[in-house]
């Protein structure tokens, strides 16, 4: 592949049709499930990729998928991934910004969803094609994208065997779903963690009482709550203290974060937008990036029973209901530590109260396979030729549950999972953006990889 060209190409693309039709300003995108994925069928059938077939799948009651067959030179599989649902907006974005307006600024395309990840039809697209104008060889490829990631993938397994016979066994997976430690150069995210999330209730009364009245005698269902969570987590580190949420983190786990940390120095916190001015944590930066991606967590995330503060009297609460968001380590069996934390929470409650937890959802971790030798010269080459460093390995603190299903159901594949999801990005919040130069480059080495990919294979 001349890269030159292959560059040229990708960046008219992206510039000429990608931008303009897929942040569309007059498309009013936020629930409009079907919007989305017709707008995603329309710029697909309009690129002439030879042989290509789009179709939009539907099963009744659950999310369409966008499926695109894309016949190759041989008969090896590729499964190019990504998705089209987004999360809600979040409030609090800046006044210039909208989630649901683009804005182009200092290179970055502010929007929600855009690089979580709105970009992966256009990119998995833009590679094949990129390839095919050189007239180079690539193996049979399929672009799946769903329209439930953000909301647990629940629907994916059905499309899964539904299109189990069309899709074939990968051998080569390629993912735009993921994080990238900056956008100086390729990142292929090695592991995932899970994710368990529930309520946790604490009952103290039928109805709320004058706090004082009542306090003294009827205890706080706040505190009750809090001093069960002190039974999970160490509140003065966040340290998970229940023992079968920890796991033993594989060697060269350890060694790929020690590397990553050295490329990325402060900005393994600097990326985040801290309340307080020049934030330091204590640990070293490696031992951060494990917290973060192969050690347990545990967010409150959402409240009920509390008034808002406007209408917060002096009343001691009824009740005081909990959101609370685990994040697993990849290898950690996401069924048991549901158990684990029921358990804990629910057993031996505190006098004068009732507890109970209901586990909402629980979605096991990955940690990926063996790189091979020949994808990770392929990620170097890629990495070097179109960002001008090499690539590098880290792990990812969210979750892709497709990820998941994929190592079970094709456990020799090869995984290329990458993103655009940078420092400051932002995903799911307020400000939300697409790194633009990151997305034409990130595109470009994928067509590299897919070439290496059918070299490899023939």
């Amino acid at each position: 592949m001349d890269n030159s060209v292959a560059a040229r190409f990708v960046n008219e693309l992206w510039d000429s049709s990608i931008i303009p039709d897929s942040f569309d300003p007059d498309w009013e995108a936020h629930g409009h499930m079907e919007e989305a994925v017709a707008m995603l069928e329309k710029w697909s059938k309009q690129q002439p990729i030879k042989g290509m077939t789009v179709e939009i799948v539907r099963l009744e009651g659950r999310t369409p998928i966008l499926f695109i067959d894309i016949p190759g030179q041989s008969d090896d599989v590729v499964l190019l991934y990504g998705h089209y649902d987004k999360q809600p907006e979040f409030s609090g974005w800046d006044d210039d910004l909208d989630p649901w307006t683009p804005v182009i600024k200092d290179g970055k395309l502010y929007g929600r969803g855009g690089a979580d990840d709105g970009y992966a039809t256009f990119g998995s697209l833009t590679a094949i094609r990129a390839l095919q104008e050189q007239g180079i060889p690539h193996a049979h490829c399929v672009v799946l994208i769903e329209g439930c990631e953000e909301s647990g993938s629940f629907d994916l397994p059905y499309y899964m065997d539904l299109l189990g016979d069309r899709i074939g066994s990968p051998d080569l997976v390629v993912c735009l779903d993921a994080e990238c430690g900056n956008y100086d150069q390729l990142w292929c995210t090695t592991s995932l963690r899970g994710n368990l999330t529930g309520t946790l209730r604490v009952d103290v009364l039928t109805e709320g009482v004058h706090s004082g009245t009542a306090s003294g005698v009827v205890p706080s269902s706040f505190r009750i709550a809090r001093q069960l969570i002190s039974r999970i987590e160490d509140e003065k580190n966040g340290q998970i203290l229940l023992d079968g949420l920890h796991v033993d983190i594989p060697e060269q786990r350890l060694e790929q974060a020690r590397l990553a940390a050295e490329t990325l120095q402060q900005s393994v916190y600097e990326k985040f937008p801290w309340a307080i001015d020049n934030p330091s944590p204590g640990e070293p930066h490696d031992e951060l990036l494990l917290d973060n991606t192969w050690r347990p967590t545990l967010a409150v995330t959402g409240a009920e029973g509390m008034p808002a503060l406007i209408d917060a009297g002096n009343v001691l609460l009824p009740f005081t209901t909990l959101k609370l968001s685990f994040r697993l380590p990849p290898t950690c069996n996401a069924g048991e530590t549901a158990t684990i934390v029921k358990t804990a929470l629910e057993a031996d409650p505190p006098p004068l109260a009732k507890v109970s937890f209901e586990i909402e959802s629980k979605m096991a971790g990955w940690n990926a396979p063996a790189v091979a030798d020949w994808l990770e010269a392929s990620m170097h080459k890629a990495s070097n030729a179109f960002f001008g460093k090499p690539s590098m390995y880290m792990g990812t603190g969210g979750t892709i549950p497709f990820m998941g299903m994929l190592g079970e159901r094709f456990p020799e594949a090869q995984f290329l999972i990458t993103g655009l999801l940078g420092p400051k990005s932002n995903a799911h919040g307020p400000n939300e953006f697409l790194h633009i130069e990151t997305g034409k480059r990130l595109t470009a080495c994928v067509s590299q990889v897919l070439e290496d990919h059918y070299k490899h294979r023939a």
